[in-house]
């Protein structure tokens, strides 16, 4: 895990040199990763955890997306509780689907109907949203079990919705994806279909059959079911069953993430396969102030054993590799990176998302940027700024890399009144390069906010 305080650009850059990108969200906390690849896109769907919370006190759901698995874009946040006439409370995991060009959101929150916890589903149509309630109220609710959604479309049509904490239910969504057919399901828990709880786990609470807890995760892969989940109770651990049949019988396989030093006493996984390769979903306690009530989302690649049973999979600070590299000379959106020191983000109609919060010696790094074999010959980037503004320094590699361009960004007369400012790059710097925008101003107030950049 990267260091959250600028010492010296020397010693940032031997730091930085030793470290990696997980988890790959910083600017804020993000927990329950739900994957979904479209149109070569990967986007991630996260629930939020407020800064400073002493329980799950949930507001909204985020998206963040990429396409070479070291550059996420923050898409802000196109759904919350207030989108929801009978939502009041806890803004808990989602899982969003893509049906006929429509992207349905399904989410748990707490209900004022009935005073427990309920899934709602959203519909939008674009996978960042906007999103609004598809139907006006809960799809299903019950009680506290009704948490932790996750829904999968089978080869044949049929539609999946499975849920629960402790027990696991599932529903027959009919081809609309916001009803469903039948009754809700229980699913059967046996050890032999879910495993054996610990004995400190059954003296806890004897209404734990088995070793399953919450966050199911399911869906299909060669011919094979596959329902993944956090195990263990508290502290969670990752674990999975498979099944020759979307409903089961479910056979117990074992564990997939065991028990570690993540930070966090919750774990919840999500699975995507991206350009060929698996990627294994999970959240962390891993940033500066984080911890159980502040986590934060990562990932792992990993391959599936011969058979289609999944191998070990532990935390790491690397994460994914690179897939494809950035393109510097398409506008780059400043919310896109692939880590980020003391910085948030902020979301409005007019700009959309936009880099905020910046302060002299805070960064953004951009990685395996493509600069061709030309180099670029100018910068340019779009700022605002409500007191005297700052500059932008260019750095290649490092932190304490070459200075390729240094853009000084005056006061603009707002903090959402842009200016694109421009300036001539030093020096050539062809091939790829990780890229670092290092910002420096005064020395304790806010510089300015940052729209988007671009090299010509």
């Amino acid at each position: 895990m990267r260091k959250s305080i600028i010492i010296s650009v020397g010693m940032l850059s031997c730091i930085l040199s030793a470290s990696a990108d997980n988890p790959f969200v910083q600017t804020c906390f993000t927990t329950d990763p739900a994957p979904m690849v479209h149109d070569g896109t990967l986007y991630v769907y996260t629930g939020h955890d407020e800064d400073g919370a002493d329980f799950f006190w949930m507001q909204e759901w985020r998206v963040y997306s990429t396409k070479d698995m070291v550059n996420w874009t923050d898409h802000g946040s196109p759904l919350a509780i207030e989108d929801f006439s009978w939502g009041d409370d806890r803004a808990w995991a989602p899982q969003c689907v893509e049906r006929n060009g429509k992207f349905y959101f399904y989410v748990p929150l707490h209900s004022k109907l009935t005073g427990a916890m309920a899934i709602g589903v959203a519909v939008g149509d674009s996978p960042t949203g906007p999103f609004k309630d598809a139907i006006g109220k809960p799809l299903v609710d019950g009680d506290w079990a009704y948490i932790d959604p996750t829904v999968y479309i089978d080869d044949d049509g049929q539609a999946y919705l499975y849920w629960g904490n402790p027990e696991i239910f599932y529903v027959k969504l009919n081809d609309d994806m916001v009803s469903y057919s039948g009754d809700v399901n229980v699913v059967e828990q046996t050890v032999e279909g879910f495993g054996a709880p610990s004995p400190k786990l059954r003296e806890k609470d004897k209404k734990y059959k088995d070793n399953y807890t919450e966050g199911p995760w399911f869906y299909k892969r060669n011919g094979k079911y596959y329902l993944l989940y956090a195990a263990g109770g508290v502290p969670e651990h990752i674990a999975y069953s498979m099944s020759d049949s979307p409903t089961g019988p479910w056979k117990y396989m074992g564990e997939i993430m065991p028990l570690c030093d993540t930070g966090s006493f919750t774990n919840h996984c999500g699975v995507a396969e991206f350009k060929g390769q698996p990627y294994f979903f999970y959240h962390t306690g891993k940033l500066p102030k984080g911890g159980g009530f502040a986590r934060s989302i990562a990932v792992e690649p990993f391959e599936y054993n011969a058979d289609g049973t999944f191998p070990t999979i532990m935390p790491t600070e690397e994460g994914a590799k690179a897939v494809d590299t950035l393109n510097p000379y398409d506008r780059v959106e400043g919310e896109t990176m692939a880590w980020s020191n003391g910085l948030k983000t902020k979301q409005n109609a007019q700009t959309g998302v936009y880099v905020t919060d910046i302060h002299d010696g805070d960064f953004i790094k951009v990685a395996n940027v493509n600069f061709m074999s030309g180099g670029p010959k100018t910068f340019e980037a779009r700022a605002a700024s409500g007191l005297r503004g700052g500059s932008i320094e260019v750095r290649m590699d490092s932190i304490g890399g070459p200075v390729v361009a240094e853009l000084p960004v005056t006061g603009t007369g707002g903090w959402e009144t842009w200016q694109t400012f421009k300036t001539s790059c030093k020096s050539e710097v062809p091939g790829v390069h990780d890229l670092y925008l290092l910002f420096k101003g005064r020395k304790g107030p806010e510089l300015f906010n940052l729209d988007w950049w671009r090299f010509e």
